[in-house]
């Protein structure tokens, strides 16, 4: 909504929330979440066409195209719960621009809802007696948290599903004039509404399948000797393949490829598939199980136990350039820690605030340290869980000095100099390289 405002000087953007504590850092210096270039292009807009505020019933009379962006979790209740998605905001929303509007609207879906979602909103807004009709267009989001406004301000394409009829093309029409402000028209791609819908569980589904895909790879290459970096750029040498999305890692975390990967799960279950959901619910179990083999690790190499060893955690984060934890790896790492006893400290530039509420059930057990150097004092080992440039940029002299010995490094991220390491005297394990037994 931000770069929406930013671009299109012409149009009003209300943004309107329930949470006043949310809207009011919203309206401060110190915005409620950090992303990189955010803060510019806040302050261009707000005041002069961009709005936050909590008065919902006035935005949504003045609205000719309403945007819904609530929360669409995985449930955890009930029919469907661990991979049917939660719609109880989305419903709420419907129901709440229906009692307060006094005209049609535009519904935009911006949440990631499951295929026909947009029939079921359509039932609630279309059976008014205020004789009213409102158009539901599905329009998700593929951009990524830490270079969200560079793909919006360049984004590789901007879906816009509708109804294939003539008041259904119209209403497309009108937001696809919205973008069209900056974003070529040949990147505006528009489709039916239920093609839009299941675009954006698949396309990230198929992100997610490339992740766990050379995560598999990397354990055959540490038994073997064989180098997963190298494995993986021959590969995307290959144009049928290409190298994005094929570096080895942790696993994969944030808010979208697990739940939308147990989403399309759900779906294929309900529609009568059950090989594909089992296909896809395979990604989601290697992608845990490359997490938890980190800590495997730790104990093969550490003298087969940790217990009250103190592990230096680089990284909260679910990747670099955030703040959001959401389904970071780090903390299954954390978790496997405690449950073999070691004393973790975690350390993020950004994260710590989240990761306390993330680890809130047993925070009485790890220490939090926002110096990487004072979270590496005394540490047995040091577990790089995000790929923050800063600590690739450390004083690793420095950390072994400080360190107990024999020390050891497991990187979890690939973005540190293991060579290099090995000369100061570490023992360093990387994800995907290992010697041949």
């Amino acid at each position: 909504m931000t770069v929406i405002a930013d671009k299109c000087p012409d149009v009003k953007v209300t943004v309107v929330d329930i949470n006043q504590a949310r809207i009011d850092a919203w309206n401060s210096e110190n915005l409620p979440i950090f992303e990189p270039g955010l803060d510019d292009v806040v302050k261009r807009a707000r005041g002069r066409n961009l709005f936050f505020s909590t008065d919902i019933p006035a935005a949504i009379k003045d609205a000719d195209i309403i945007f819904v962006s609530v929360n669409t979790p995985t449930k955890t209740f009930g029919h469907g719960a661990g991979k049917a998605s939660d719609l109880q905001y989305w419903e709420k929303t419907a129901r709440n621009i229906l009692e307060i509007a006094d005209e049609g609207k535009i519904i935009v879906e911006k949440s990631t809802l499951p295929v026909r979602t947009a029939a079921a909103m359509e039932r609630i807004l279309n059976s008014n007696d205020k004789g009213l009709h409102f158009e539901v267009l599905s329009n998700p989001e593929f951009l990524a948290e830490g270079t969200a406004i560079k793909d919006l301000f360049e984004p590789d394409r901007v879906l816009i599903g509708s109804h294939q009829t003539e008041s259904g093309l119209a209403a497309c029409q009108k937001l696809v004039d919205v973008y069209a402000h900056w974003v070529p028209r040949d990147r505006i791609l528009t489709t039916n509404l239920w093609s839009s819908e299941l675009t954006k569980l698949t396309a990230n589904a198929f992100l997610a399948q490339r992740i766990s895909s050379i995560n598999s790879i990397s354990a055959l290459c540490e038994k073997t000797g064989a180098d997963v970096d190298e494995v993986a750029f021959v590969m995307g040498k290959d144009t049928r393949i290409g190298p994005k999305f094929l570096k080895a890692s942790i696993g994969f975390g944030g808010s979208c490829f697990k739940k939308d990967i147990l989403n399309l799960v759900y779906l294929c279950g309900y529609y009568g598939l059950p090989e594909v959901a089992a296909y896809w619910e395979s990604v989601v179990k290697i992608n845990e199980w490359q997490t938890h083999r980190v800590v495997d690790r730790m104990l093969e190499t550490m003298f087969n136990t940790i217990a009250g060893k103190k592990i230096a955690v680089f990284g909260f984060a679910f990747k670099a350039n955030t703040g959001d934890t959401r389904e970071s790896p780090a903390n299954l790492v954390v978790r496997d820690l405690l449950n073999e006893h070691a004393m973790p400290v975690v350390t993020d530039p950004k994260a710590i605030p989240d990761a306390k509420r993330d680890l809130k059930d047993v925070l009485d057990q790890v220490t939090f340290e926002e110096d990487p150097y004072k979270a590496a004092e005394g540490a047995h080992a040091v577990v790089v869980c995000t790929e923050w440039k800063c600590f690739a940029e450390l004083d690793w002299k420095r950390i072994y000095s400080s360190m107990a010995k024999p020390a050891f490094v497991f990187d979890g991220r690939n973005i540190l100099d293991a060579e290099a390491l090995r000369k100061i005297g570490f023992e360093v394990s990387s994800i995907g390289k290992g010697k041949a037994e």
